[in-house]
């Protein structure tokens, strides 16, 4: 059976992952409609770049950036070998998805490597968050502009959660989250643009939640995260991870990378906190994290 180059162009544009192909030197000569879709950008934008000029810029979990070190991409140009890692990358919006990525060595006649195909899929919480956006648009408990919990829902979780603790020993911890010197961006770069760095800090604690936490915005700056069924130092590793990934993230504001930091107080609830207390504590050990430089996360 012959197919025509049209034909397996639309084969894989259509493909529900993300599909793009570079050459030896990592410039992007094809890229698919869903990697448009899950990375924001359209294929204009990145046709004839390499992929870490401001594009997928893949960190790991510790917020180590990839594109001039551990690259899978050029790790199987190098060797011809194919690599399959979890990595997370920049979405056009600022925040950070995170992504199964494959990749396989493309070769000419000869079996000389003349490139790699990187795959990448969604490997967020995508349907839960989902489910969980048209829950909280029903209870009118949604934040329109970052698109998570708002305060009102927050508080109900944290009451529920106290009284699951004291019901069944279920532990939880919270995150208390506040960007650094956001009025420094806001006065800088205009309400507007102040705005989408919300967003993107958001989508990116959204991104790497898991499905039976909750994250939301507490108000203005500030965001609180409520992690179920963990220890203190799962606690604090969830929390450092979010802290570099968002440190990591950017938005491009012209030809700028616009970054920003958060500092956060981390507590695991006690049998004898209220919703008071255990906010009130939190909220200290955020001021902390403010008070030792910012950019840092600080647990008590």
């Amino acid at each position: 059976m012959y197919l025509s180059k049209q034909s397996y162009k639309k084969i894989i544009d259509d493909l529900r992952d993300g599909l793009y192909i570079v050459d030896r030197d990592r410039k992007v000569v094809f890229w698919n409609r869903a990697a448009e879709r899950l990375s924001g950008f359209t294929s204009e934008e990145v046709i004839s770049k390499r992929c870490a000029d401001n594009i997928l810029c893949h960190v790991d979990d510790i917020g180590q950036n990839l594109c001039n070190s551990s690259c899978p991409l050029a790790a199987t140009i190098d060797s011809g070998m194919v690599h399959d890692a979890e990595l997370f990358l920049h979405h056009k919006n600022g925040h950070r998805i995170p992504v199964s990525v494959r990749v396989v060595p493309l070769t000419d006649d000869k079996g000389e490597v003349i490139g790699g195909v990187e795959m990448f899929s969604d490997s967020s919480n995508k349907a839960a968050n989902e489910l969980r956006l048209l829950e909280l648009e029903k209870l009118a408990l949604l934040d329109e502009l970052t698109q998570l919990a708002n305060r009102r829902y927050l508080e109900r979780e944290l009451e529920a959660r106290l009284e699951e603790m004291s019901r069944y020993d279920i532990p939880f911890g919270v995150l208390f989250m506040d960007l650094d010197d956001f009025k420094r961006v806001n006065d800088d770069y205009g309400h507007e643009t102040g705005d989408r760095v919300l967003s993107f800090v958001g989508g990116t604690l959204s991104a790497n939640s898991r499905p039976f936490d909750l994250y939301g915005r507490w108000g203005g700056e500030e965001f609180v995260g409520i992690v179920r069924n963990v220890t203190a130092a799962n606690l604090k590793h969830m929390g450092q991870r979010l802290r570099k990934l968002v440190e990591k993230s950017f938005l491009l504001v012209g030809e700028e990378r616009l970054r920003v930091t958060i500092s956060i107080g981390a507590t695991m609830a006690l049998p004898e906190d209220t919703l008071q207390s255990l906010l009130q504590r939190a909220d200290l050990l955020m001021y902390q994290s403010k008070g030792a430089g910012k950019n840092r996360l600080t647990i008590g």
